[in-house]
């Protein structure tokens, strides 16, 4: 793993090289919209079937006024908010902010947290998990759509660790290898619900995802 990664390394070296210089950033983050936008609509329709029996059961963490407060953490392009009872949706104000600093939302305010194709690029895990375990009421939800390290004797995680290193200046910090089912299994949830799935094309080390949801 470690010669395959320096090789890779030496064939994008510019990359890097232009990243110490502080320049990768300053080109890609503007690029990085403008490829988002056009790969966001191509992979929601691959996971739209999947997303929809996800936030089927919104409603049931909806509070006692009937009313459904929600939270999402990155939305990105907004490839989520058709599935999100739009309709109705009413958008009280929007935060700009990390996923480990939710200080603006005051504690056990929301119903529900949903946060997809995130936690692969927030810094610390624990401590975006942390905040949305603060901000959810008691019995609330976190529903989650994540990326994450395939099967450790699989050829999939062999090539998720041969291209982490690299992987990251094209995903803005993403991560291919993130265990982040074993976060979410050390939070302390009443309950959750997950399963794994695999996103087209399966070849891409980015395939394996967990999807489902967590109750405070």
């Amino acid at each position: 793993v470690a010669f395959l990664q320096r090789c890779l390394q030496l064939l994008l070296l510019p990359i890097p090289v232009l990243a110490c210089l502080g320049l990768w950033d300053s080109f890609y983050k503007k690029l990085f919209p403008y490829v988002m936008a056009k790969l966001a609509p191509i992979y929601n329709r691959k996971v739209y079937k999947q997303k929809q029996e996800l936030f089927s059961n919104l409603k049931k963490f909806a509070g006692p006024s009937g009313q459904l407060r929600l939270l999402e953490i990155g939305t990105g392009t907004g490839t989520n908010l058709p599935l999100l009872e739009n309709r109705h949706l009413k958008l009280e104000h929007s935060v700009v902010t990390s996923g480990e600093d939710l200080h603006q939302i005051a504690d056990g305010t929301m119903d529900a947290v949903v946060c997809t194709l995130v936690l692969c690029s927030v810094t610390d895990i624990r401590d975006v998990l942390t905040e949305v375990l603060r901000v959810l009421r008691p019995g609330g939800a976190f529903y989650f759509l994540e990326h994450v390290a395939a099967d450790h004797s699989s050829w999939t995680y062999f090539w998720q660790k041969v291209c982490d290193p690299v992987w990251k200046y094209f995903g803005d910090g993403c991560s291919l290898s993130r265990e982040t089912q074993k976060e979410l299994e050390k939070m302390n949830f009443s309950e959750l619900h997950l399963r794994h799935i695999h996103v087209t094309p399966y070849w891409i080390p980015s395939s394996p995802h967990i999807i489902g949801y967590a109750v405070k």
